[in-house]
Parts: structure tokens; C-alpha cells; sequence
């Protein structure tokens, strides 16, 4: 028996079609004012792997999509090679973005599908939509299979939320891999922390509240914090701010909200480095983040 062509990823879905997208857009947009939510976009550009968390229910998909089509951002989603070929149902799933995945096929096949899909549409505003948590159900760990495919496709992680707390849908920020994976992970999890799902009980990792209330002189001092490699002093902090002075009381308050921890022996300057809920916070601040001295 001749095996089964695979299947590709599709280039037009309901996404590209202009009536069909319209008229999505059309009910979204009224959906949204009625309910109150709103779709944000962080400026993000090009295509990424996205995360789609935390996850507990179905009414993430509905919001995930309706803020997609209302930036006109396309989205393609992982399944079962298998449900695509089940007749109707799997024209469907292709028409909605279905990546048709095979085990067989493994990680590696995933990543040279989708990277030959990039190559294509280089310049497309995409997500290759995972959810971490795999279920809609309580979970222990993440699934860090989109860790990998960032990796191996060199593309950046999107941090998509759907916040039942402040009802707000999509990307809140473009994530670059710093090569240190457990570092990563934890940093984006943190932030995470700070994403109110529908039903919170389930939602991994906990949920810890909303954001601290940041002012935006110490959420400068953070990010220059990040720049300086994650750890600096008082005086190479006030430097890279430009600033002719910066209180000692003002780090040690950051200090006791948890975002910086203090460092170093008694006899010399205090060192202030980033604690991973700080990451967690800056992820949310900043739509993306680098390596270079704040602004001033």
C-alpha cells in the first residue's frame, strides 16, 4: 500500500478570506465593546511561536481568534495529522490554520514544517499558537515543545494572554531565547503569574495577583537593571539612568516587593540583580526587551 502523502500547512485560511474575514471582524468588534474586552497589540512584527496562556477554558480560543482577526494577525495551531484527513471535519481544521502533526514525523518534523512555511511568509504577521499546559486541566509543569521549535526554526516567542482580569486579548511581548533555557522558561512562567485565567484554580503556574504597582522611575530602574546583565549598583545604576542621584531607600522598596534582591559582602557596595518575578514584571512593561542601556 502507497503511504499517504504528508500534509503541508495551508497558505489561505479563514484568515486570508476577505467576505468571510470581514464579517468576523464586524461580529468580533461588536462582541468586544459589549463585553468590554479589548485586543492589544504590542507591535510585534513577522511570524513567532506563540504562547497561548494559561489555558482553562474554551473561552480562551474565542478570544485568542476574535483579537487575532481584529489586528488581522494569522494564527496556526498543532493537531493530529489524522483529524486533518477525516473528511469535512479535516478541510475545516486546514481552513481554521491546523498544523497537521504526525508522531512519527517527532519535534523535527515539526520544525522543517514550519519552517518551510516561514521561508514563504517571511514578512507575514503569524502565530504558530501552543499552549503550554497541553489541557485545559489542572497541570504540574509546562510542555516545552515550543522552546524547541523556537529554537530550531529561529524565531521568536510571542507571549500571547488572555486575562479574564482585565479582559484583554494577544501579545503582550516579542521573546527573545537568551540560549539559557531554564532561565527562559522561568522568566516567561513568571510573568505569567500576573495573567488571571477564567477559572484560576487550574491554571499552571499559580496565580499570584495582578501586577505590582510600579512607577515609571523604578520600572526604568529595572530595565536598566536587565541591560547591565542583571546585576549593578546604586552608582552604575544612576549612571545608565543619567540620573545625578538615586536613593539607596528607593532600590531597597524594590527590594521589598520582591522584583530586585540585594547582593554582595558587607564591606562592599551592594550589588541589586533582577529576581525572576522582576523579569516576570519587565516581560509585561516592555514589548521586547534587549541588552542596551535604558533610555533615559
Amino acid at each position: 500500500m502507497n503511504k499517504k502523502k504528508p500534509l503541508e500547512i495551508r497558505d489561505k485560511t479563514i484568515f486570508d478570506g476577505i467576505i468571510v474575514k470581514y464579517i468576523l471582524k464586524f461580529i468580533f468588534k461588536i462582541w468586544f465593546k459589549l463585553t468590554g474586552w479589548k485586543a492589544i497589540e504590542s507591535g510585534h512584527q513577522g511570524a513567532g511561536i506563540t504562547i497561548a496562556a494559561p489555558h482553562t477554558s474554551n473561552w480562551d480560543v474565542v478570544y485568542a481568534m476574535g483579537a487575532a482577526i481584529l489586528l488581522d494577525i494569522k494564527i496556526y495551531f498543532s493537531i493530529k495529522e489524522s483529524w486533518c484527513r477525516i473528511p469535512v471535519i479535516g478541510r475545516l481544521m486546514m481552513w481554521m490554520g491546523a498544523i497537521p502533526i504526525t508522531r512519527k514525523a517527532g519535534s523535527q518534523g515539526q520544525i522543517g514544517k514550519i519552517t518551510r512555511f516561514v521561508d514563504k511568509h517571511k514578512q507575514d504577521r503569524i502565530f504558530f499558537l501552543f499552549t503550554a499546559e497541553g489541557t485545559r486541566g489542572k497541570v504540574e509543569k509546562w510542555k516545552t515543545g515550543f522552546y524547541h521549535l523556537a529554537e530550531g526554526t529561529d524565531l521568536p516567542i510571542f507571549l500571547a494572554k488572555v486575562d479574564f482580569r482585565t479582559k484583554e486579548s494577544g501579545v503582550f511581548h516579542t521573546y527573545h531565547l537568551t540560549g539559557n533555557k531554564e532561565d527562559d522558561i522561568r522568566s516567561i512562567q513568571e510573568s505569567y503569574k500576573k495573567v488571571r485565567a477564567k477559572f484560576p484554580e487550574l491554571q499552571y503556574p499559580e496565580y499570584t495577583g495582578p501586577m505590582p504597582e510600579l512607577s515609571d522611575m523604578e520600572a526604568r530602574i529595572l530595565r536598566t537593571v536587565y541591560s547591565a546583565k542583571g546585576v549593578a549598583t546604586r552608582l552604575e545604576i544612576a549612571a545608565k539612568l543619567k540620573a545625578q542621584q538615586l536613593s539607596t531607600a528607593m532600590l531597597e522598596f524594590l527590594v521589598e516587593k520582591g522584583v530586585l534582591e540585594k547582593t554582595g559582602s558587607d564591606n562592599a557596595e551592594p550589588e541589586y540583580k533582577l529576581t525572576f518575578a522582576g523579569k516576570g514584571c519587565l516581560l509585561h512593561l516592555y514589548p521586547a526587551l534587549n541588552q542596551e542601556p535604558a533610555a533615559s
